[in-house]
């Protein structure tokens, strides 16, 4: 390995977390299964890495399988996902190989095969895969025993250079049910276990036993919540910058965001949606009329009444020209008139 690389891996965890806040643990267990990989401790026959991220909704799951294939691959498009949504039906399972020979659709590839033949360097993610069809499980025994899957065409595709991540809402109302606790975000060891029984109950042991890890991720914390408010204003100072305008905090906006924004049970959603509404929409209706202009700053600060945020206007709203319309109009009239005055006379 170049010692770049070698750097690289060892500051894994510090340099993700830069993005996906509030889980160490499962920063850690991700970063540690990598390094087997790369440390040739695993086998060379399996893929390089193979996952399932449990826990609540809005924490970070789906944004650590992206800054995953970031990381290891230097683009999120290096996420081949699949909705497992679609795949509850038993005759839906063959989309991801190709269908028998025989069947409508033999002639095409596999939705999975053929994803991993064209990008072999990649983060397969199967999302929500509690609603998929118990064969698909079945199917994945060979990509995760073997590092491989042959599709219906008989074409063996190499798995070995991707990362296999499920996540899963198992054991969701285990976790809503559960107290809230303090506010580090930590859930207590028996939710665990009484998520991982679920777990155990819903799928086959000898698909369980071929994934590296079982990931439960934390509710987030107030702290992880103004953390994910500093990365969020930060990406609308970034869309600003084409228009040369700075982006302006009052005291207390990234405070009211992150007090309004928190939810134990629910993680960053409530948090995306405040920002879409408070900030977003009323910044744009800003830059639309013609209230904030390039070169100027866009200051925000908290209303009086501490139930919404201010966008404040530099300028008044541009107003239509209609009425010089009317004007330059009303001239030609005039000028007609008066050549058919001419005329007459």
């Amino acid at each position: 390995m170049m010692a770049g690389e070698v750097e690289k891996l060892v500051q894994m965890e510090s340099t993700i977390a830069k993005e996906v806040k509030g889980q160490p643990e499962a920063l850690k267990a991700v970063a540690d299964a990598i390094r087997l990989q790369r440390a040739g401790l695993t086998s060379p026959n399996r893929p390089t890495g193979s996952f399932m991220f449990l826990g609540p909704t809005g924490v970070g799951k789906t944004l650590l399988v992206r800054q995953l294939a970031n990381f290891l691959f230097s683009s999120e498009d290096a996420v081949i996902r699949f909705d497992m949504s679609e795949f509850m039906e038993k005759h839906t399972v063959s989309r991801l190989i190709g269908a028998p020979a025989g069947y409508v659709g033999y002639e095409d590839a596999g939705q999975l095969t053929e994803a991993v033949r064209r990008r072999p360097y990649s983060v397969v993610l199967f999302d929500e895969f509690e609603k998929a069809h118990k064969d698909v499980a079945l199917l994945l025994l060979q990509v995760l025993d073997a590092g491989h899957l042959t599709d219906s065409q008989g074409r063996k595709v190499d798995f070995r250079n991707t990362i296999i991540v499920f996540t899963s809402n198992l054991g969701q109302d285990i976790l809503v049910d559960a107290p809230e606790g303090d506010e580090t975000g930590k859930i207590p060891t028996e939710i665990k276990t009484a998520i991982t029984d679920e777990v155990a109950r819903h799928y086959p042991p000898e698909f369980l036993n071929r994934i590296d890890e079982f990931i439960i991720f934390q509710r987030l914390s107030r702290d992880s919540i103004a953390d994910i408010v500093d990365i969020r204003v930060k990406e609308v100072q970034q869309k600003l910058d084409d228009r040369r305008i700075s982006l302006e905090l009052g005291d207390g906006v990234k405070k009211w965001l992150a007090d309004k924004g928190y939810s134990v049970k629910y993680g960053a959603r409530p948090l995306q949606r405040l920002i879409m509404k408070q900030l977003l929409n009323p910044l744009a209706m800003r830059l639309i009329q013609g209230q904030i202009l390039p070169g100027e700053v866009a200051k925000v600060k908290v209303a009086e009444s501490g139930e919404s945020l201010e966008v404040l206007a530099n300028h008044e709203a541009v107003m239509s020209h209609k009425p010089e319309h009317h004007e330059h109009e009303h001239d030609e009239h005039d000028e007609h008139d008066e050549g058919l005055d001419s005329a007459k006379a």
